[in-house]
């Protein structure tokens, strides 16, 4: 097994199968297992956040019915995850309430992850939850989503929560040990996966459907996220939920059903990614601001002499030196027309100037790419 870095940031899934227990009503004691699990990884400096499944099976329990999500047309089924989630989220809270951690819920659409700007204003928004020493519970927007704008499974958004966050691991908790080298429902003598170095067509091949019916993916919806979150250069596990310290073992590097190993460092994934978009524009620094990136530093808006182009909030945009020169390119947190009336300013000033303040750069170090 390959050796594993300690873990700063975690996402931890949860599917319905797993806090149901099986069952069709949610299971408290599997709940307030993983909470407590949660609570320990904390307590270790682990930063978490929580991608909960089960809103409508919750508002099923909530409405005393027993029929499946497979058997309701789409309206029935978003009012079920419309009354469920309040429920869930209750829930959640109670029980993180003994352990006297706040919780803050967050409801997520691809539309969401998919604009810039709102991808940047989502990222924010879960970095400023995780540094208030907050847990955020996700979970996709059931109620209001449709087929165009739905992410169409919670592994696939705890993928993309993975990436937003620029988490270390994302761990998934089935009602599964893992990937096995077949269905071992069917074949005695499949072997669980214990490592996956890459993600090819025999890996592929080897998923397989949802095993209750209670939730929309299966091992194929696994697969997928691991290709999203391995690209990005975070590593991936799929594990059964009801294992005694699942999460702890876990993030402790100890095996634990199939762990999927990254194909690149989120440095490089995330210098790639800048560098092969198009700027819409370009800052002009100073020297002063020049020397400050080489070093590692965000881009101030008092280093900043001219503003080029015209571009909006989260879009690419090129850094130059005074002889016009690409010296660095990243995600702008201002639009061309905010820019230039911040350029040369304090950060302190911005609010002033402006009337609101998205934060006290123009592109800050993590979403710059020096050249």
């Amino acid at each position: 097994m390959t050796a594993t870095p300690a873990i700063e940031t975690l996402v931890v899934k949860v599917g319905t199968s797993t806090l149901t227990a099986g069952t069709s009503h949610l299971n408290r004691r599997r709940m307030l297992e993983i909470a407590q699990q949660i609570v320990c990884a904390r307590e270790q400096g682990v930063r978490v956040a929580l991608v909960s499944s089960g809103a409508m099976a919750a508002g099923r329990e909530r409405l005393g019915l027993e029929k499946r999500n497979g058997r309701l047309p789409l309206p029935e089924k978003q009012m079920l995850a419309a009354v469920g989630q309040t429920h869930l989220m209750a829930l959640w809270e109670q029980i993180f309430g003994m352990f006297d951690v706040r919780v803050a819920q967050v409801l997520l659409t691809r539309a969401d992850l998919s604009d810039r700007r709102r991808y940047l204003n989502a990222r924010d928004t879960l970095r400023a939850i995780l540094d208030h020493d907050i847990l955020p519970i996700i979970n996709e927007n059931d109620a209001v989503t449709t087929e165009e704008i739905r992410v169409g499974d919670n592994d696939n958004l705890s993928a993309l929560v993975t990436n937003v966050l620029d988490a270390d691991l994302l761990l998934i908790l089935s009602d599964i040990d893992g990937l096995f080298t077949a269905d071992p429902r069917k074949d005695k003598r499949a072997t669980l996966i214990g490592e996956v170095r890459e993600i090819d067509d025999r890996i592929r091949a080897l998923a397989g459907g949802s095993k209750t019916g209670l939730g929309v993916g299966g091992m194929s919806t696994k697969i997928q996220a691991a290709e999203l979150v391995t690209r990005a250069g975070a590593s991936m596990i799929v594990a059964q939920g009801a294992r005694p310290n699942v999460i702890l073992d876990a993030i402790g590097g100890r095996p634990v059903g199939t762990r999927f190993l990254p194909v690149v460092t989120q440095i490089e994934s995330r210098k790639r990614w800048i560098l092969s978009e198009r700027t819409s524009g370009a800052f002009v620094a100073d020297d002063g601001a020049v020397r400050a990136l080489k070093s590692g530093k965000s881009l101030l808006p008092v280093g900043v002499k001219t503003v080029v182009g015209e571009f909006e909030r989260g879009e690419f945009v090129a850094v130059r030196d005074a002889q016009g020169r690409e010296v660095a390119r990243g995600i702008t947190r201002y639009s061309a027309r905010d820019a230039s009336r911040i350029a040369g300013k304090r950060s302190d000033q911005i609010e002033k100037i402006l009337g609101y303040n998205y934060a006290p750069m123009l592109i800050h170090a993590d979403d710059l790419v020096v050249l």
